[in-house]
């Protein structure tokens, strides 16, 4: 069973390409095809209508020729002027027959064209008025379909013992008549196909250029979605241009939101940390209850602090398109910045670069903040050697971190990534990194696992969407 129009793939019914191609396409085709039918109809009229033209020409010829003797005997006093009738089987035929009364049958063949040879032309008794003419389709010589017309003539000034009554018939062979019809048939097919096809190309080509602005504004959207462009850029059709500067509008306007954002932030921790830096100075040297106390709730307000802050500030961040960042510089950046950290302990810090250099889709602020927490977290934990890889996969940047540390119980790994929560007090720290690395990954449409790690100690997978692929949430 044919499928219904509404069931086609979706695909099919969602793309304005292949609506208005498939649209103009059956229009084309419908189009050729009534023309077709309606050229080839108007020609098998006029072949017809000159087919029965040349008979009737023929018959009046034959009428005008038409004499009795005085003994009542009818004959053709000059030849008609066709000479296919003097050709046996031509195609081409007259005969001339006597009607004794309209009720009686006629007597065939009193007079017949030389084509007709020793044959005699067969037409339906019909009782036509005098001078009107009346069509037949008959069989000829050699079974040939023949179209015929025929006429009765009557003489006035006969012999009164005479029939003076006679049915002049002229035919020819159809085929004259059907084998242009079929020529201009084929030819006329041919015609109208090479026509609509190239009227199909032309409107595919039309299709395809006219689109052609939606597919660059697609390109551009996926610039701005990869982070290799931070607005919609390229020549647009009048059409197309107020999208493109409404869209630049709004991305702009998002930026000015995020910058707001940001600048707010940032005020409200400079406006909160300036009273807890009071409280601070104003407990140094106490010792007592609640000088400690004091102490331990602002240390604790300022994490808070920082962590709902970052976490602001990644979520804004990740709303903004545009925005890219290269790993490398950055890794390398803290890196060097560990070594001199942690360079009492003499750790050896190895970053392994990949062939392609992967492209963080995100601000180098946040990238810097995850990293920074992940490797430093690494440091402190490991005995000799942290290894760092870095490898684009499909639409994703993974970044590995290996340490040769105790590492942590596989029970234990979904604790230390929550906020404020440590697996050893007695390594300096807030337990506030991993929780603030993950929430920040986790904004991003990334993720931060935990496993075993070939050094001995820990392996910390940090996943991130790539600048050119889409961000998996």
């Amino acid at each position: 069973m044919s499928q219904p129009a509404a069931e086609l793939p979706v695909a099919a019914r969602g793309s304005l390409q292949v609506r208005l191609l498939a649209g103009t396409l059956v229009g084309i085709a419908a189009l050729i095809v009534v023309a077709g039918w309606g050229l080839s109809a108007l020609f098998r009229d006029h072949v017809a209508t000159q087919f029965r033209a040349e008979l009737k020409t023929h018959l009046d010829q034959l009428a005008a020729h038409l004499v009795l003797d005085t003994s009542g005997r009818p004959s053709v006093a000059a030849p008609l002027s066709d000479p296919r009738l003097s050709r046996p089987y031509s195609g081409l035929y007259w005969q001339v027959d006597r009607v004794a009364a309209p009720e009686a049958p006629a007597a065939l063949g009193v007079l017949r064209s030389r084509s007709l040879w020793d044959s005699v032309l067969e037409v339906p008794v019909t009782a036509p008025a005098d001078g009107e003419v009346h069509p037949h389709s008959v069989a000829g010589p050699q079974g040939v379909a023949l179209g015929a017309i025929e006429r009765v003539v009557r003489f006035h000034d006969a012999p009164a013992s005479s029939s003076r009554t006679f049915r002049l018939i002229v035919a020819a062979d159809e085929r004259l008549m059907l084998a242009p019809m079929e020529r201009f048939s084929g030819m006329l097919w041919l015609a109208l196909a090479v026509l609509g096809l190239g009227l199909m190309i032309v409107a595919i080509i039309q299709v395809l250029v006219g689109l052609a602005p939606l597919r660059r504004l697609r390109v551009a959207l996926g610039a701005v979605r990869a982070g290799t462009a931070k607005q919609l850029a390229g020549d647009f059709p009048l059409e197309v241009a107020p999208l493109v500067g409404e869209f630049n509008a709004v991305l702009a306007q998002n930026a000015d939101i995020v910058a707001r954002a940001r600048t707010q932030s940032g005020n409200l921790a400079h406006a909160l940390k300036t009273p807890l830096s009071v409280l601070s100075n104003a407990v140094v040297g106490r010792e007592d209850e609640l000088a400690r106390l004091i102490a331990d709730q602002v240390g604790t307000v300022k994490r808070q602090v920082d962590y709902h802050l970052s976490r602001a500030r990644a979520a804004a961040a990740a709303q903004v398109p545009g925005v890219s960042t290269p790993v490398l510089p950055v890794l390398e950046g803290l890196a060097r910045v560990m070594r001199r950290v942690h360079a009492e302990r003499r750790l050896e810090l190895v970053v392994r670069r990949p062939a392609a250099p992967p492209v963080f889709r995100g601000e180098a602020q946040d990238l810097h903040e995850m990293l920074g927490n992940l490797l430093d977290n690494a440091c402190k934990w490991a005995a000799r050697r942290v290894e760092v890889q870095v490898a684009p996969v499909r639409e994703t940047v993974v970044i590995t971190l290996d340490d040769d540390g105790k590492g942590i119980a596989p029970e234990q790994r979904n604790t230390v990534l929550r906020r404020g929560a440590r697996a050893d007090e007695q390594v300096p720290g807030s337990g506030l990194g991993l929780a603030i690395a993950d929430d920040l990954a986790r904004s991003y449409g990334g993720e931060i696992e935990l496993a075993d790690s070939p050094l001995g100690g820990l392996r910390v997978t940090l996943t991130l969407p790539a600048a050119a692929g889409p961000v998996r949430r």
